[in-house]
């Protein structure tokens, strides 16, 4: 028979899901459990019925979940002890462990969740190494990547249009454990982190400080278990945690994105331009020209530069403004800069100086090219007009962005470029205001009327795709 106190427990978890919420976990338990969903077996005896791992290895495994996350939530559902004298694990789970699993998980704070999550890096009741915890985050990650995909939940990102994902995994796990403190304040790095032992407490902070590992198991549950997907949800942090991505489909091109940067670099956004992505411009489409690059990112609101050096390294920044050819410094304090390869960070606004975003062409007096952070001669990131050479230079950081040297070397060969415009395009910028190099150059314009000349560029303009790609 059940206790007074489990059945207690019991029912304040049920409390925290609404009726049609409720009857989604009951379907989902009673199939996993291979019990038929009838009145009778949900009034007492359905808690009887039990889940077992080949279960949910048999439902899951091969398709909405890879098999060590299915083990790992499987292990975490079993930590739950029901009776309150811990006689071990059991191997089967009943109905309340599930409902209690899913109502910690996706309910509780930080401390409801983490004899959880322990359990889910490790089967054993000791302080756990970073490496397992390393080892954890990744899974996660990848398993997110993975239920999204099968899920068709990209918003038209998918496995083809970006960078393989496998490097980004590690590096955003790594990212994500950089922020792991021992009680006395300090962060083991590298190796000493891999082999440190963190006890519950310490990873119970961690769980606290970073939102990531909760969105990211919720994520999990919800799309890889099929369970409250579909209902209308309190927290809504997963709707934006992939944006829609416009302007790639079809293009044959392969974004220097993967989509563990992309969930990244959009969760550092404004959260008014977290929903969506679109593409004005790259080097591989557009050519490797400066007039191109001015004519394709002007005046298209908040944008994203991505770029890679010959060497491989991955960096860029967002600028929180439209960009304005001006030898002035324009841009505010929401810019940052980032670095994707070989390492995931993001690096934000000192204070020091107000040199967030410069971009200029054609002028004699002043430097010509797209600039963000330092100074001029000395810019965090900076792209010449003379397209193809850059620097990024920082000794030992940016004054403006407190971020290192972003490339290879600190004067660095371009290998390909792109830029996304994030949130909705402004007004001005839709079929009127595409611009071509001449519009943005009125002198040009003029010289060209002057000689009689007609503009040949006129029909050469790109053919507008805000909504091209609606899924």
């Amino acid at each position: 028979k059940m206790g007074n106190a489990e059945s207690n427990a019991y029912r304040n978890h049920l409390s925290r899901f609404l009726p049609e919420e409720q009857s989604d976990i009951d379907g989902v338990f009673d199939t996993l459990s291979g019990s038929s969903g009838s009145a009778g077996a949900r009034n007492g005896k359905a808690t009887k019925k039990t889940v077992t791992l080949a279960a949910l290895q048999a439902a899951y495994v091969r398709e909405s979940l890879p098999e060590q996350m299915t083990v790992r939530l499987y292990n975490g559902m079993r930590s739950i002890d029901l009776t309150g004298k811990s006689s071990g694990p059991s191997e089967q789970i009943a109905k309340e462990q599930f409902l209690i699993f899913m109502s910690n998980l996706l309910k509780g704070n930080a401390d409801e969740k983490i004899t959880i999550i322990m359990r889910m890096i490790s089967k054993t009741e000791e302080p756990v190494k970073g490496k397992q915890i390393q080892e954890f985050t990744e899974d996660l990650i990848m398993s997110v990547i993975h239920v999204l995909s099968y899920r068709k939940e990209l918003k038209g990102w998918n496995l083809e249009n970006t960078r393989d994902s496998a490097s980004g995994v590690k590096a955003l796990a790594s990212q994500l454990l950089s922020e792991l403190k021992l009680a006395d304040g300090t962060k083991p790095e590298g190796p000493q982190l891999m082999e440190t032992n963190f006890d519950q407490s310490v990873i119970e902070d961690w769980v606290y400080r970073v939102p990531q590992i909760s969105v990211f198991l919720s994520v999990v549950i919800r799309q890889g278990l099929h369970v409250l997907h579909s209902l209308p949800d309190q927290t809504k942090d997963i709707v934006n945690l992939v944006p829609v991505c416009k302007g790639i489909k079809g293009r044959g091109l392969v974004s220097l994105f993967d989509i563990p940067s992309i969930i990244y670099i959009n969760s550092h956004l404004p959260a008014e331009l977290q929903h969506k992505w679109q593409l004005l411009f790259s080097s591989r489409l557009h050519g490797e020209s400066f007039s191109q690059l001015c004519g394709h990112i002007v005046n298209k609101g908040p944008c994203i530069v991505i770029l890679k050096d010959l060497d491989g390294y991955i960096f860029g920044g967002f600028a929180s403004q439209s960009w304005e050819v001006k030898p002035q410094f324009q841009g505010d304090n929401r810019c940052f800069l980032f670095s994707v390869l070989p390492s995931l960070a993001v690096y934000t606004y000192t204070g020091y100086n107000d040199h967030y975003m410069y971009l200029n062409h054609g002028q004699q007096t002043m430097p010509n090219g797209l600039g963000m952070g330092g100074q001029h001669g000395y810019f965090g990131l900076w792209i010449d007009s003379d397209y193809g050479k850059g620097h990024s230079k920082a000794k030992p950081r940016c004054t403006t962005y407190n971020s290192p040297q972003l490339a290879a070397t600190e004067d660095f060969s371009l290998d390909a470029m792109e830029v996304w415009a994030v949130g909705d395009l402004p007004e001005n910028a839709g079929t009127k205001g595409k611009k071509s190099i001449l519009d943005v150059d009125p002198e040009a314009q003029a010289l060209l009327e002057m000689t009689g000349k007609s503009r040949q560029s006129e029909g050469l303009r790109e053919p507008v795709e805000e909504d091209e790609d609606d899924d």
